[in-house]
């Protein structure tokens, strides 16, 4: 009977130590995360107030290595973090979160059918995909409707128009100019996921290797 009350008392501490360092390293990729998106920078053909930003790296890595769940908490506490120095209203930290969440969520979802290179690979690309994809009604109904209560319509497509002249109106700079550059953004991050994963998942869980 001891020998069984220590085997449970010996599992049990093991789950909590796992608990308390999943909290910890959740913090600590949030913390990177949030640090990533202070230093967004602007790209070629792009409006200006359209930055690129690497923040939703450490929350993928994070979503292969602790679960989804942890990938979307990280996008979520990094907004909060960046509502501090928000230039957007919250606006810009909202939309982030959302189209985060839509980015790291599946990519964990299918990595957590079966932990392989492949499958951890397809799930950041369908990641990819399905931010991309979400960023048209996301930023069309959501995120442009609330700006225009700030800065006119006009006054944002003439920025589109600026790089771009036949466009006509937002259902197409979105397609043109938005979906394109979230893909992208989305796939730099599974690329320096997938060079990295290898040497910071043991660190992150402990030094364990699936």
């Amino acid at each position: 009977m001891e020998k069984i009350n220590h085997k449970l008392t010996v599992e049990e501490g093991t789950r909590r130590s796992g608990k308390v360092r999943k909290l910890t390293m959740t913090a600590m990729l949030s913390a990177l995360s949030a640090v990533l998106m202070f230093f967004s920078f602007n790209v070629p053909l792009m409006p200006s107030f359209i930055k690129m930003d690497l923040s939703e790296l450490p929350a993928l890595i994070g979503a292969f290595t602790m679960g989804p769940i942890s990938g979307v908490a990280i996008c979520l506490v990094k907004n909060l973090v960046n509502l501090t120095a928000t230039t957007t209203g919250g606006v810009g930290e909202l939309c982030n979160f959302i189209l985060g969440a839509c980015f790291v969520l599946p990519a964990g979802l299918i990595y957590k059918v079966k932990k392989s290179k492949n499958l951890a690979i397809f799930g950041a690309f369908a990641g990819a995909v399905f931010m991309a994809v979400l960023s048209v009604p996301i930023n069309y109904f959501v995120t442009y409707p609330i700006y225009t209560a700030f800065i006119p319509m006009e006054t944002i497509l003439a920025m589109y128009q600026a790089i771009y002249p036949k466009v006509d109106n937002l259902l197409q700079a979105l397609l043109i100019f938005n979906m394109p550059f979230t893909f992208v953004k989305g796939m730099i991050d599974v690329a320096i996921t997938i060079v990295t994963y290898k040497y910071l998942s043991p660190i992150i869980k402990g030094n364990t290797i699936d």
